[in-house]
């Protein structure tokens, strides 16, 4: 199980130590996507959505997705956030939502799965306030684009 962190010798899961890792300013920065047909996009767009206000509230899923990662992902570190947002932006062309989500924090480990959990719950809420007009909807895209902060530096997708 060489290069993979989250298994011992024996290839056995477990929790890694951080401890002996120097504590340092952390980002990642994740993205998304939500693909729907062209009526959900604009009753969405319009604020007709019979459960409210489809992107405030896939916007707020997201920043308690992040903050509740080390409960869901079970060899995450609880880490002490000092930053999420979650940016929502329509995009016509798809037609559907772009998400994209900025997680901070000054540690001993990253916040990338913050990031992806807070794309991902933003995404999962926007399918189900908007599941009863469009069933066929897709989620995609969800991967971290920039990383910085700890041993490992800077990473950036391309």
């Amino acid at each position: 199980m060489s290069g993979l962190t989250h298994f011992d010798d024996q290839g056995a899961a477990h929790m890694v130590d951080v401890s002996d890792k120097a504590v340092t300013a952390r980002i990642a920065i994740a993205e998304g996507w939500v693909k729907m047909a062209r009526q959900t996009y604009d009753i969405i767009i319009e604020g007709r959505a019979k459960k409210g206000d489809v992107i405030g509230i896939a916007r707020l899923a997201g920043i308690m997705g992040a903050k509740k990662t080390a409960e869901l992902i079970p060899l995450c570190h609880p880490l002490p956030i000092t930053k999420v947002s979650v940016e929502i932006t329509p995009d016509p062309d798809l037609p559907g939502l772009r998400i994209e989500a900025t997680v901070k924090t000054t540690g001993q480990t990253g916040v990338e799965m913050e990031a992806l959990t807070a794309v991902s719950t933003a995404a999962l809420t926007v399918h189900d306030m908007a599941k009863a007009v469009d069933k066929a909807m897709e989620i995609g895209g969800i991967r971290v684009i920039l990383k910085d902060g700890g041993k490992s530096g800077r990473y950036e997708a391309t």
